[in-house]
């Protein structure tokens, strides 16, 4: 009978509006993190003097500290000197700085999988440099970043159940308050939680799977 409560329209609900909100926060960060990491990666790419080793330290520093230390920095920090986020934006801030850091690598290794020759070839035929990078460069690339780029999603999306620190009222925000009421839900709780992070995140692996077979 305690699982059939637990199960309730009421708290089936409750949780439902927990996916949304960590699918909404996954989609905005991966977005974000993609055109911010994008640009970082392509900086290390073309190797610019100063530049290009500034940020690569950042980029080393970010992805060597915990996720869970950059949301207490979005959200309790950053109000100290006047940057103010909401509990959702902050967790979308923390989320975008960790992912930019992490997806500028995968955009830089797939930059240079694509080989020298082709650089050359492109310029070869009275392509500039940039229309090098333009059209032919970043689309081979593009292919060899796909699948790794899907697999950081995957992360990311079980990566926002750490936001539940700063009570994000995700999927694992919103489980403990339904068990928090009542003790006896808590297996079914996480039970539920489980099925759907896996339901998203297995779907999202056999995407990638596909991809890297080329199916």
């Amino acid at each position: 009978m305690n699982i059939v409560e637990a199960f309730s329209w009421v708290n089936i609900r409750f949780l439902l509006d927990g996916l949304l909100i960590t699918v909404e926060v996954a989609v905005l960060s991966i977005l974000f993190s993609f055109i911010i990491g994008s640009i970082l990666g392509l900086i290390r790419y073309l190797k610019i003097p100063a530049v290009s080793k500034i940020v690569g330290f950042i980029i080393d520093l970010v992805r060597n500290l915990p996720l869970l230390l950059i949301i207490f920095f979005t959200y309790f920090a950053l109000p100290q000197i006047g940057i103010r986020f909401d509990i959702f934006w902050s967790a979308v801030a923390a989320m975008t700085i960790f992912e930019s850091a992490m997806l500028s690598e995968i955009i830089r290794a797939g930059l240079n999988s694509v080989p020298k020759g082709q650089t050359e070839a492109g310029l070869s035929t009275g392509l500039t440099y940039a229309q090098t990078l333009w059209y032919i460069i970043i689309p081979q690339a593009f292919k060899a970043m796909v699948p790794p780029i899907l697999s950081q999603l995957i992360s990311l999306i079980k990566d926002t159940s750490l936001a539940t620190i700063i009570s994000l009222p995700e999927i694992t925000h919103n489980a403990r308050i339904i068990y928090g009421q009542n003790t006896d839900y808590v297996i079914p709780m996480f039970i539920a939680m489980a099925l759907l992070y896996f339901s998203i995140c297995f779907t999202l692996s056999r995407i990638v799977k596909r991809l890297k077979l080329g199916v």
